[in-house]
Formats: C-alpha cells, sequence, structure tokens
C-alpha cells in the first residue's frame, strides 16, 4: 500500500519532548497535544459544506490533518528542525502530496489563509443593507471565535505554543505579514465594490488597515485572557467584549464610509459624508474644549 493509499488513516502524532515555551507560557506535553488535535480533528469531521462531495470532502479533511501534524510537530520540535519527509511520514502521506497541498512549508503553518479570505469577502458582500461594515467583520470574527471556543479550554496552551511559535521564527512572522496583508487586500476590494468607489482610492484602503486591526484586538484580547486564567465559560464573551469595544471606537472614525456603504456608495457622497463627519469632530473637539475649561474654573474657584 503506497502512502497516498494511506491518505485517510490519520494516526496520532506523537509529539516528542514539549517545546521550550519560556517562563511566561504554558507547558505542552505530548498529551495535550494528541487531545486538543482529537477535538480539531473530531471538529473539522463534524464539518458540513454546501455542496461538497465525498471527493471533496476527503480532500479537504486529508489537508487539514496534514497541516495540524505539521503545526504540532514544529510546536514540540521547532519550525527549522522538522523536515517536510517527517511531516509527511508522520501524517500517512508522501512527501509529494503534502507539495499538491501546501506549495511552502511556512503554509503549513497558515493553513486557513484561503478560509479566512473567504470569509470576510462574504462577510462584506453579503451583509444586509443595515449591516455596517464594522458589524460584518465583527460577526465574522466572532463565528471564528466560538468554532475555537469548542475546544475547550485544553486548547490554551497550544494557543500560546502556537503564537511563540511565530515569535520565535524569522520565516514564520514573514508568511504572517503576508497573510496580513492579503486579508487587508481583500477587504479593501469587497469596501470599495460597495460604495462604488475605485480599490486603489485611500478611503477603503485605510478602513480595510482599520478593520483588520480588529483581528489583532481579538487575537491580543485571546492571549491575555488565557494568560490571566478567565474561565472557559467567559472567556469567550471576555475576547468578544473587547473586540466590540475596539469596533465601536473605530465606528465613529469610519461613520462616513459606513454611511456610504449602508446606502447607494460613490464618491463624491463618501467625500460630503467625510466633510460632515469631520464637522461633527470639530464640534465634539470644541465640547470637549469647553467642558475642560469649565473643570478648571471649578477646580480654581473650590481651590480658593
Amino acid at each position: 500500500m503506497t502512502a497516498d493509499a494511506r491518505e485517510d488513516d490519520r494516526p496520532t502524532v506523537d509529539a516528542g519532548p514539549a517545546h521550550d515555551l519560556g517562563d511566561e507560557a504554558l507547558p505542552v506535553s505530548r498529551e495535550q497535544v494528541s487531545e486538543a488535535m482529537g477535538r480539531l480533528r473530531d471538529l473539522h469531521e463534524q464539518g458540513v459544506r454546501p455542496d461538497e462531495g465525498l471527493r471533496e470532502r476527503k480532500k479537504r479533511l486529508t489537508r487539514q490533518h496534514i497541516s495540524d501534524t505539521a503545526t504540532w510537530m514544529f510546536v514540540a520540535r521547532g519550525f527549522d528542525e522538522v523536515r517536510v519527509a517527517e511531516i509527511a511520514a508522520e501524517a500517512g502521506v508522501s512527501e509529494k502530496t503534502v507539495f499538491n497541498y501546501f506549495p511552502t512549508k511556512e503554509s503549513l503553518v497558515f493553513d486557513r489563509t484561503d478560509d479566512l479570505v473567504d470569509g470576510i469577502r462574504e462577510a462584506l458582500t453579503g451583509r444586509g443593507p443595515d449591516e455596517s461594515p464594522t458589524q460584518a467583520i465583527v460577526a465574522f470574527i466572532e463565528r471564528e471565535c466560538a468554532f475555537f471556543d469548542q475546544l475547550g479550554p485544553e486548547w490554551r496552551p497550544m494557543f500560546l505554543a502556537f503564537m511563540r511559535l511565530i515569535e520565535d521564527t524569522p520565516a514564520l512572522r514573514v508568511a504572517q505579514h503576508q497573510v496580513a496583508v492579503r486579508l487587508v487586500e481583500v477587504t479593501r476590494d469587497a469596501l470599495a465594490e460597495s460604495v462604488g468607489v475605485d480599490p486603489r482610492d485611500p478611503e477603503p484602503l485605510v478602513a480595510a488597515q482599520a478593520l483588520m486591526g480588529l483581528w489583532e484586538v481579538q487575537t491580543a484580547s485571546r492571549e491575555r485572557h488565557i494568560r490571566e486564567g478567565t474561565p472557559h465559560d467567559e472567556f469567550l464573551d471576555a475576547v468578544m467584549e473587547e473586540t466590540r469595544r475596539a469596533a465601536r471606537l473605530l465606528d465613529s472614525g469610519l461613520w462616513s464610509f459606513n454611511e456610504v456603504a449602508q446606502g447607494t456608495g460613490s464618491r463624491p457622497r463618501l467625500a460630503e459624508a467625510a466633510k460632515a463627519a469631520d464637522a461633527a469632530r470639530r464640534q465634539v473637539f470644541e465640547a470637549l474644549r469647553q467642558a475642560r475649561s469649565a473643570w478648571s474654573e471649578l477646580r480654581g474657584s473650590r481651590s480658593g
């Protein structure tokens, strides 16, 4: 039997010795890796995609299995210490099969990039008439977080290990930046299409960069709440509350863009909305200035 023929026979990964994650990170044992991978595999196998045939489902699960195997081998031993041939052997496939699914070694780690791109595009182009781009992205982030929340608290050490793996590996930091650029680009294009402007215009680009900042907010929030030991039944709500707080601030800044995006978009309308937002901003600043002056006078009269 060839390695390719055994693709669906997915063994449990022997993670080897725990990767040194530093004093601040939680340890990652072989048992934790195996349990987390088992939970993740079960979730992927339970997932149902519309119009997905048996062949497509098998290819999707095989791809996911290869990526999961590679990721936790990287976590256990370090990215540069693991060869693609070893990943293939552990996953029960040929080295050629690995490269058929993943063109580079780095893409084994960032295996969900295409799913994120498709999800962001769908969230922005498929939103309702009363839903702003900011609200659409927050809803998308919540769906993503809810999926991993199903893995339970046992997943937490692996998340920290994954983040440390990227931080400690220059090639992965470069790849992470490339993924971030791609997510901004798909966001920019979807926003430009929704308001009928050129994607090369400054407004959709800066709006896209701001919206993708929410993804960074939820990632940082997730890491912080793991380290602080937030109970699992409060974890998702805590992460999403901080993400929504950032979104509310962002909504204020993107008010003019959101107004156009929720109506019939055009470049003149965008310019008009921006002027209105600037006028409102000046009024808010003036009100704050007057309030600060009044407070200073009050404090002065009390001290006198």
